[in-house]
């Protein structure tokens, strides 16, 4: 079981950058393809980011394609989503997850461990 811990949320204007963590707890992710969820209120939750256990391959929604970086470093147990060139519409609940799903799991959006989420807000 692997326990996952969100930091890095805030308030930030559009334009701005942020930088999400994704800490793993008590087992190491380096087996594990990640990937960072948001749910906007009154929409359903979507796949923002994700990378592959080998670091090899990523996946990026259209919305944050060229904004957005997911990134980890196995050494820390720990997952990264920069984000840049923010906009209000990226406002949202951000959530890491892991799985050992092989790549089409993962593009599904199919995640077996999930974090309690980091609030994202961009002001207009």
């Amino acid at each position: 079981q692997v326990q996952l811990v969100e930091s890095g949320g805030g308030l930030v204007q559009a334009g701005g950058s942020l930088r999400l963590s994704c800490a793993a707890i008590g087992r190491t992710f380096s087996s594990y393809a990640m990937g960072w969820f948001r749910q906007a209120p009154g929409l359903e939750r979507e796949l923002v980011a994700a990378i592959s256990w080998s670091d090899t391959t990523t996946y990026y929604a259209h919305s944050v394609k060229g904004r957005f970086t997911i990134s980890k470093d196995n050494a820390k147990n720990t997952m990264y989503l920069q984000m840049n060139s923010l906009k209000p519409e990226d406002t949202a609940v951000y959530y890491c997850a892991a799985t050992l799903g092989n790549w089409e799991t993962v593009v599904a959006g199919i995640f077996e461990h999930w974090g309690q989420g980091t609030q994202v807000t961009v002001s207009s």
